[in-house]
């Protein structure tokens, strides 16, 4: 490994100087600065992550925590994860991914070992028992995901509420008014997360503003799962013409299966996905929908936490507006 001292020698200047450069702590000249530069360039000089970290405290890492569970889209979550990291490296952050569902230990571990400058933490529930511990603790943070209580913290989300409410406002634009909602898996439900619960409350309260019936029905996902809870929907309210989807592994067995009943869509009956652009583009039959904006969601989340590492950034919740896309699989209510 090239060293501080074959740079200085490289370049001709101390190794205080090389220091200097590096850290920014002194005024370099833009000579010698960029002498300096060409060296490390030439020769391949990383700094040393330990000395560095015990020079600056600093560890120029950000913890970023998402539990992969077995009923949450990974592939979303992937995206936002990436998202993190390549904002990060613009800032001169590397990312310690923690993908285990340790909750409160989690975070005790990482405020307390130095491990990381800040923390992201992902798949934020209503009362997240991570919570607590975050407002007690000095370290920055930032949530993807809304709780119940945003006090003292910082958040960026989609605004799910607003994005339920988008859904049925659509649907009963073109005149549906028995709407059926395909969620997420009822572990979702059950843990309170934030984004399946702020979705539904948006269609319920909207539903209730434009006089849509609205049936909601929680599904594990796949093709037999989807098949139980559509037959479910269809018994309990034979006269839908509208689907909500919120569960990207139903999406394809729904229209497999209006299909197969002879129900075309969208004639007889419409579907309106949240989901990635890309599963809606990519369905049997294009969704409309509103897309998970997970990139933008990633970038926003390491550019307020880089803002508090550097002492300028408040407490606040950046909610982004929902955007729907209109696209082949809604069109009006059918006339009975």
């Amino acid at each position: 490994m090239v060293t501080l001292a074959e740079v200085a020698q490289h370049a001709g200047v101390s190794a205080s100087t090389v220091s200097y450069v590096l850290s920014g702590k002194r005024s370099i000249s833009a000579t010698t600065r960029q002498r300096v530069e060409r060296s490390i360039r030439e020769l391949g000089y990383h700094p040393n992550a330990g000395a560095r970290a015990l020079a600056s405290s600093r560890s120029n890492i950000i913890a970023l925590m998402v539990p992969l569970r077995t009923d949450i889209y990974v592939p979303v979550m992937m995206e936002i994860a990436i998202a993190v990291a390549t904002t990060a490296r613009t800032h001169g952050y590397d990312v310690l991914l923690l993908t285990g569902e340790e909750g409160p230990d989690a975070v005790r571990r990482v405020a307390g070992s130095g491990l990381a400058d800040g923390m992201i933490l992902m798949d934020v529930e209503l009362d997240d028992e991570r919570l607590p511990l975050l407002r007690d603790s000095a370290q920055p943070a930032v949530l993807i995901g809304l709780p119940a209580d945003t006090g003292g913290l910082t958040c960026v989300d989609l605004d799910f509420r607003a994005t339920g409410a988008l859904c049925v406002e659509h649907l009963a634009g073109l005149g549906h008014r028995d709407v059926a909602v395909i969620g997420e898996a009822p572990a979702v439900y059950e843990r309170h997360t934030g984004f399946a619960e702020r979705t539904l409350d948006g269609l319920r309260s909207r539903a209730r503003e434009t006089g849509v019936r609205l049936l909601h029905r929680p599904c594990e996902g796949g093709y037999d799962a989807t098949a139980a809870t559509v037959s479910r929907i269809l018994d309990e309210r034979p006269d839908t013409t509208g689907f909500v989807v919120q569960n990207e592994a139903a999406v394809e067995p729904l229209l497999a299966l209006l299909r197969q009943q002879g129900r075309a869509v969208p004639e007889d009956v419409s579907v309106v996905a949240v989901c990635p652009e890309q599963v809606a583009v990519q369905a049997s039959v294009r969704l409309t929908s509103v897309s998970l904006p997970a990139q933008e969601m990633g970038r926003h989340a390491v550019e307020q936490l880089v803002a508090k590492l550097d002492g300028r950034g408040d407490a606040e919740v950046v909610l982004l507006p929902p955007a729907l896309t209109v696209r082949a699989s809604s069109g009006p209510a059918p006339v009975r």
